[in-house]
This record gives structure tokens, C-alpha cells and sequence, in this order.
């Protein structure tokens, strides 16, 4: 009789997992709790060393089924009644299909003891976060630790693709992305270095365009992609040695539950400015003040109220602060992010002290705020690990025939979008000025429906004068002697790597962080020049004389190079605030208590 009431109870659940969660692989997924109208079904898997109590009550009837799972402890939670099929626990914005893991004590005590680096964020097919997430764990690494960098799938068949396709091989587009055998640490651990390589779903097929379907992606990464993150934690977690902590991009929501569920350290990376972090962490107080959220339109007066900056305009706050609908999905992985960054146990941050101390300073009384960039390869140059999303060419032939800083060098980075009029009147501007130019234009700048956004006749009458790419090695073409000047979507990594270059920028800012940042290299550091948003050919050949023709910009950026660089010196204070981090994971997780920071010589890292 109990094997004949065992039999009826998993065909009943397997039904509704066929209907209802559009899985049945029980190794995979969990039988599910369903509420069901009045008749409501608990189920709990738990490890082979568990005895396994699985409660189903079904309108009066109640099963108690002893089992034995060899899964690890899973718990997928759904209500389904009259409304759509939604969530009965955690947040109801994140978790429609989610995976719930529920650990027993040994589990947790199995995830002590390995930093595990999720390196992608909300915008996680991005090389703006892709870059320094990489950098980031190639540094810890050197500390001695030991990292699961994971990534995802979409962003790893993008980069491998356009690695061989830079060595003019060819991709098979089948590629099974997640037993690839192609591995961008590779060469780190060949050189002594202990990272390990993983890859997931982001919820959405390889071909899916998330470039042209932009709500659509951001929808799968708020309701679909913490289901994956957490399958893949609990392997990485059984397959080797025990997670101590997760490291992930601010912007990923699933951080803070997850990190609490497995009772390990949560650490925020912050890829962008202070500043940034702490205009998106104080909303609160901008919705207050009706400077962000406002019925009607948000108020223009300066904002002067948030710790640790004198004043900014609503202007130069990030795009998504300056609107008064705050219901787009953007909107919800904003504000569910820093809720979670709220909890964080510690901050990196790709910025540098000195250039925001007293940013810093105000936001070091919420949590540790460790300024520890600018995040760039030892070799600046050179770059062992791919990261670039599309092929790279070689413009190093074309500007050695060019006098030194002569050439302007403009890209709009790896996922800003620009209108088919502001690239033509720049188009109109540098014909206007006869200024040699080397321009990143990437197939879907505008959109992948306009892969031709020039002027027609653009090609033939800037022949010999400039060249246009669809992708470059940047920070090569950045550090050539020709390079005079750059005009930027001013991206975070573009501007660091210009600063580091010592080229002066003109900046045009596209969307998110991109109008804060302007704000620090033009009106604060004096390091640039504005291009505003309503383009005019006359005002960007004008410009762009005036960023080649003043000195000033190139003393001043020359003198925030010199900042940078000191930060990131053996004495240096981002140098000193990443040993500080180790030191106190280190410690919080019951590590050597003398404070060493392990490191290994400077030439397994690349110095």
C-alpha cells in the first residue's frame, strides 16, 4: 500500500511540474509547493545523507512519503490559482521561477572556505562591467585566493567567437557553450594563478538579440536568471573546494537573499564612480526632495542635500534618476539592487580614492567602501584574457604613418546606442575639420535593423583621412603616439583608459552613469570638453580644434594620470585598501589572524 500511495503521489506532482513549471528533470528541479485552488502541495528534497519527508496535502487527503534524493537540497516554491502563476515566498518581483535552495547545516558548512567571483552584472552582456570584473579577479587571484569566476553563456560564445574570428578562424555557431572547453583563464592558471572557469544560462537562447530586445533581457535577468545562478552555486559549491563568499556586480538582484541563504559574505563590485553609488543608494532622499520619482516633472534645482557631495545638478545625476516613471523593468532592478547593496559586507569599487574622498568618506559610514582602481591590466597594452565582444582590427599599421597626436579617436563603447542623425552630423563635422580620425562604429551603434548609419558618400570623401572599424584593441589604439584626442560616450573604463593614456576627451553622454561621469572629467577634473546632446556638425569640429589646440587639458589630464598611478603603486591607497579587503575576508572567515595578504611574485601576475 505505501508503494502504491508513493507511485500515485509522484505521478500526481510529475503532472503538474509537465504543466506548470515546464520541467520534469528532477535532478534538475525540484518538486515543487504548488497552492492550488484548496489544495496545496509541500514538497522538500534534500541530500542522499537525509531522509527526506515529502508532505503533500491534497483538499482533505494528506501523503507522507519517506525518500532518498541524491540531489542537493532544493526547494521550488509556486502559488498557482485564479491569478498567473507567481512566487509564494521571497520577493515577488525577482522570483516567478525561481530555484529556492534551502541548505541542510552540513551544506553550509560545505560552502566555507572559496571566493566565488560572479563577474557579469544587470547589464551583464556589457564589456563596461565584463572588463573590470576580470581584472578584478585576476588581483584577488594574485592574493592568494582561490576564484570561480562565472559568466554567462551568451557573453562567452560572444567573446570566443570574436577571439578566433580575430585569428581568422572559424566558430562552429553549435557550440555547446556550457561544456566548452574554451576557457579565458586558461593562460592565468598556467601562470600559477588558481581561477576556475564556469559558465550559465541567462534564461534566454544564444541567438536571442539582447541588444535590439532590451526589456525583454532585462526581464529574463530579473525574473528568470537567479533560478540558473543558484543551480550553478550548489555545484560549484559540491564539485570542489567550499565557497567562503560571492562576489557580484552591484546590479545583480539575486546577491543579498543568495549570499544570506548560503550564509557566506556578500561583496558588492561596483564598476563605476562613487558618485554614481551614492546618487543610486541615496534615491530615497531624491525621491524626498522630488528630484527623482515626482508626480509631473522632476524638480531642476540643485541637489545638495546627500552626504559626501557639495552639489550636483539633476542634469548630471544618472538618466534613469531624472525621469518621473519609475515602473520600467530598469527601474525595478535599480532599486531592488541597491536594497540589496544595502546589505553588502563590503563595497569595491572601481574608482580611486583621492579623486573622491569625500564621497567615499560619507559612504563608509553605511558599509566598508574600498576604492581600489582604476581596474586595468598590468600590462596596459596587453590583455591575456579575451573580454571583447566582437573582432577585433588592428589599427596600429594606419597610425604609425600619422604624426603624434594628430588623430582623433571616437567609440561609443560595447552597448550604448547613438541616432542615425547625431553619427551623421559628427560624420558631417570631422569632414568639416579634415581632422584624421580613427572611428569604432559596431554593427548595431544604432540598432541591429541599421547596420549603415554614415552619410553615403562618407567612405569616399574622408578617404585617407580617417578609418572606421566596427571594434579595436582600445586601449592600444588609446596609448598610440597619433592619438590626440578622444570622444567618448563616457563610459567608465573608456575614460579611465584615456586618463591613463593622458588623452583629453569630448564627451557625449548616452544613458545611465554616463551623464555623472561628464560631469567629473569636464566640469571637475577640466580634463574634457562637452558635446551636448543636440549635435551640431559646426559645434563638433569646434570642439574638437579646441581639445587639440588648448595644452591646458592635456596638463590637467596628465595630472589626474599621475593620481592613478600612484593609487595603484605598491604604496599606493587602492593598492593598500585591496590588501585591506583580503585581510578582513581573511579574517571574518576565520583565516590567518597576523592579517598576511598571500601573494604571488609579481611576474605570475603579468608585472
Amino acid at each position: 500500500m505505501r508503494g502504491a500511495t508513493l507511485v500515485a503521489v509522484t505521478c500526481t506532482v510529475l503532472h503538474i511540474l509537465h504543466r506548470h513549471a515546464r520541467r520534469t528533470s528532477i535532478s534538475h528541479v525540484a518538486l515543487p509547493h504548488y497552492t492550488r485552488g484548496d489544495a496545496p502541495f509541500h514538497v522538500q528534497q534534500c541530500s542522499i545523507s537525509c531522509t527526506t519527508l515529502l508532505h503533500f496535502t491534497c483538499s482533505n487527503a494528506s501523503f507522507h512519503v519517506r525518500r532518498y534524493f541524491t540531489s542537493c537540497v532544493t526547494m521550488l516554491h509556486f502559488t498557482h490559482g485564479v491569478t498567473p502563476l507567481h512566487t509564494s515566498v521571497g520577493t515577488p518581483a525577482m522570483d516567478w521561477c525561481r530555484l529556492l535552495v534551502a541548505p541542510t547545516s552540513s551544506m553550509r558548512r560545505s560552502l566555507k572556505g572559496r571566493c566565488s567571483l560572479s563577474a557579469t552584472c544587470w547589464k551583464l552582456e556589457f564589456g563596461s562591467h565584463i572588463i573590470p570584473s576580470v581584472q578584478l579577479a585576476l588581483k584577488l587571484a594574485s592574493k592568494g585566493l582561490t576564484i570561480t569566476f562565472v559568466n554567462t553563456e551568451a557573453v562567452h560564445a560572444q567573446t570566443v567567437k570574436a577571439y578566433n574570428n580575430s585569428l581568422s578562424k572559424t566558430l562552429n555557431d553549435s557550440i555547446d557553450c556550457s561544456n566548452s572547453t574554451d576557457d579565458i583563464f586558461f593562460g592565468a592558471r598556467e601562470a600559477g594563478l588558481d581561477i576556475r572557469y564556469r559558465v550559465v544560462s541567462d534564461g534566454l537562447p544564444l541567438e536571442f538579440d539582447r541588444s535590439l530586445n532590451h526589456n525583454q533581457f532585462m526581464f529574463s535577468l530579473l525574473h528568470v536568471f537567479s533560478a540558473h545562478v543558484e543551480k550553478i552555486i550548489r555545484e560549484v559549491a559540491l564539485d570542489g573546494p567550499p565557497i567562503s563568499c560571492i562576489i557580484a556586480d552591484t546590479f545583480f538582484v539575486w546577491v543579498a537573499p543568495m549570499a544570506e541563504k548560503f550564509g557566506v559574505p556578500h561583496i558588492s563590485f561596483w564598476t563605476e564612480p562613487a558618485l554614481v553609488f551614492s546618487l543610486y543608494h541615496h534615491a530615497h532622499l531624491l525621491r524626498q526632495h522630488g528630484h527623482f520619482d515626482s508626480e509631473g516633472k522632476n524638480r531642476k534645482d540643485p541637489i545638495d542635500y546627500i552626504p559626501g557631495i557639495p552639489s550636483i545638478d539633476p542634469k548630471d545625476i544618472p538618466s534613469y534618476l531624472q525621469v518621473s516613471d519609475t515602473s520600467t523593468v530598469v527601474h525595478q532592478i535599480i532599486l531592488a539592487a541597491f536594497n540589496g547593496a544595502k546589505r553588502a559586507d563590503w563595497v569595491l569599487s572601481n574608482t580611486v580614492e583621492e579623486l573622491e574622498l569625500h564621497t567615499i568618506e560619507a559612504l563608509n559610514n553605511y558599509f566598508p567602501f574600498y576604492a581600489v582602481g582604476p581596474i586595468l591590466p598590468p600590462k596596459f597594452t596587453e590583455n591575456s584574457i579575451s573580454t571583447s565582444l566582437w573582432p577585433e582590427s588592428d589599427c596600429s599599421s594606419w597610425l604609425d604613418t600619422h604624426p603624434d597626436r594628430s588623430v582623433i579617436y571616437i567609440s561609443f563603447g560595447s552597448y550604448a546606442h547613438i541616432s542615425k542623425e547625431e553619427i551623421q552630423e559628427i560624420a558631417e563635422g570631422l569632414m568639416l575639420s579634415g581632422r584624421s580620425f580613427v572611428w569604432v562604429l559596431r554593427p548595431d551603434i544604432v540598432s541591429s535593423d541599421e547596420p549603415e548609419p554614415l552619410p553615403k558618400d562618407f567612405q569616399e570623401r574622408t578617404r585617407g583621412q580617417g578609418l572606421v572599424v566596427h571594434w579595436c584593441r582600445q586601449r592600444e589604439v588609446l596609448s598610440h603616439r597619433a592619438i590626440g584626442g578622444f570622444l567618448t560616450h563616457c563610459g567608465w573604463n573608456s575614460i579611465m583608459e584615456s586618463v591613463w593614456c593622458e588623452v583629453p576627451m569630448l564627451g557625449l553622454p548616452l544613458l545611465t552613469d554616463q551623464f555623472t561621469n561628464r560631469k567629473l572629467i569636464v566640469d571637475d577634473w577640466g580634463v574634457g570638453l562637452d558635446l551636448m546632446r543636440k549635435l551640431r556638425r559646426e559645434e563638433v569640429k569646434e570642439n574638437m580644434e579646441r581639445v587639440f589646440g588648448e595644452e591646458g587639458f592635456r596638463e590637467r589630464v596628465r595630472e589626474v594620470r599621475g593620481v592613478l598611478a600612484r593609487a595603484i603603486g605598491e604604496e599606493g591607497s587602492s593598492q593598500a585598501n585591496l590588501d585591506k579587503f583580503v585581510v578582513d575576508l581573511k579574517r571574518k572567515l576565520g583565516g590567518p589572524s597576523k592579517g598576511e595578504v598571500i601573494s604571488f611574485d609579481r611576474d605570475v601576475y603579468g608585472e
